[in-house]
């Protein structure tokens, strides 16, 4: 692999590891807005009949009265179910797993991308101390004798330096 060709390999490991870092992202604060929801959900048990506060949309809410402690929940695909508290809770501690199982994988991906990184280098760096410039990394060439390589048997390599 030449310089060029590294180069490029290093732009995709980079690009890759960005792609990851962003899904992670977006699934870390998943995990933290469900974990938020989780709470809400303990703060309105025993809320019946009180005034709370409603969220209309970013940052505006309204001032309602919970007439009951049964919630509509989007169970997927524009299907909405009534469920209680707890059963709501329960589906919010689902998809939290679901989300930290999908976390570790991103986190794995990225370990994998490093080791490859750094296989990538460990072989790059073989080769460029690799007198002979042959493809074989267990040329046994001493780097003294670069320029009378006699090891053309052993590595196969093409010119002689």
């Amino acid at each position: 692999m030449d310089e060029k060709e590294l180069q490029i390999q290093f732009q995709i490991f980079e690009q890759q590891i960005m792609q990851l870092q962003r899904q992670l992202q977006a699934v870390e604060q998943a995990i933290l807005d469900i974990g938020i929801l989780g709470k809400e959900m303990e703060d309105l048990k025993g809320k019946k009949d009180n005034e709370i506060l409603s969220p209309l949309g970013k940052g505006i809410f309204a001032k309602t009265k919970l007439i009951s402690e049964d919630l509509i929940v989007d169970v997927g695909d524009k299907t909405f179910v009534v469920k209680s508290i707890p059963e709501t809770q329960k589906l919010i501690w689902e998809q939290s797993e679901k989300l930290e199982n999908i976390k570790k994988e991103l986190e794995e991906e990225l370990d994998k991308i490093n080791s490859e990184i750094t296989a990538v280098m460990m072989k790059h760096y073989s080769k460029s101390k690799n007198p002979c410039d042959c493809k074989n990394e267990n040329c046994e060439c001493d780097s003294k004798e670069k320029y009378n390589c006699e090891c053309d048997s052993k590595c196969n390599c093409k010119e002689k330096r």
